[in-house]
């Protein structure tokens, strides 16, 4: 663990920040506050450069939680900055712990800035991530040919039609599991494709499955389902509460207001 500097506010009557510089010794003196480390003697706050310390630039940092209500499942679905600069943010619940948004997602509206969270996820999905409304079914495919690896065809009926849907889009990915359990999916490749045209009798999907851990199924018909591209369009983070840390490397004067997040509750 790093060691850090604690500051006490008498107005507070608490111990508000930790500073990342860690003295040998300290003293105010002529309203100036002064430190030494490693023999040599510093002044601070004379300059305009922020969270500098000994020739390093050091990130500021904030962690809190969302906890209301914490007795009900709820999925977090964006960030709301209100103040004069955009923070890198990191987030976990106690059912995920992958959410993040980097400082550029932000887009600015009503001078705040708001951003959805984000997953990292995993590719192939980790078991852990198929209950988490991430998997969407689509039905068994008709026929696979697969004269490319790099671009699988995935046939569906037409007659009874099987609807590939309008969810799905290019840069998903594409899982199936097989018969006669139907239990672990398995992935099958990066969806580049989507042509549908039912009236020329065309209903399929277009798969790379060249990318690391694809696989083409051994039988013709499994059963398929895909999972969106987690960062592209994250669903929030689901749990009940989250923990968020703020990170933001900026050494000019920035100051945050209020930190916000639109939460609905989780109907599973």
């Amino acid at each position: 663990m790093p060691n850090y500097t604690l500051t006490y506010s008498p107005s507070a009557e608490g111990w508000p920040s930790f500073y990342s510089y860690n003295p040998d010794f300290m003293i105010g003196m002529n309203n100036y506050f002064y430190t030494f480390n490693k023999g040599n003697l510093y002044r601070h706050n004379v300059n305009a450069t922020r969270n500098r310390f000994y020739g390093v630039n050091y990130p500021s940092t904030i962690q809190s939680v969302f906890n209301e209500s914490p007795l009900i499942n709820k999925l977090f679905k964006t960030i709301n900055i209100e103040g004069d600069d955009t923070w890198d943010v990191d987030l976990y619940t106690d059912i995920q712990t992958d959410g993040f948004i980097l400082a550029n997602y932000f887009e600015k509206k009503e001078q705040a800035y708001f951003a959805f969270i984000r997953n990292a996820g995993t590719v192939p999905a980790s078991q852990a991530e198929y209950p988490l409304r991430s998997v969407n079914g689509i039905g068994r495919s008709a026929t696979i040919v697969s004269t490319f690896p790099s671009a699988v065809l995935v046939n569906y009926s037409i007659s009874p039609l099987i609807s590939i849907g309008s969810i799905i889009s290019i840069g998903d990915y594409l899982y199936y599991s097989l018969p006669p359990t139907y239990s672990t999916p398995i992935l099958f490749g990066e969806v580049t494709g989507i042509n549908v045209d039912l009236r020329n009798g065309v209903n399929q999907l277009v798969v790379d499955t060249t990318i690391i851990g694809g696989n083409i199924p051994l039988i013709q018909d499994p059963y398929t389902m895909y999972i969106k591209n987690s960062i592209a369009e994250s669903h929030g983070l689901l749990g009940h509460y989250c923990v968020f840390t703020l990170t933001n490397d900026n050494t000019n004067k920035i100051e945050l207001f209020t930190l916000e997040s639109e939460v609905m509750k989780s109907y599973p």
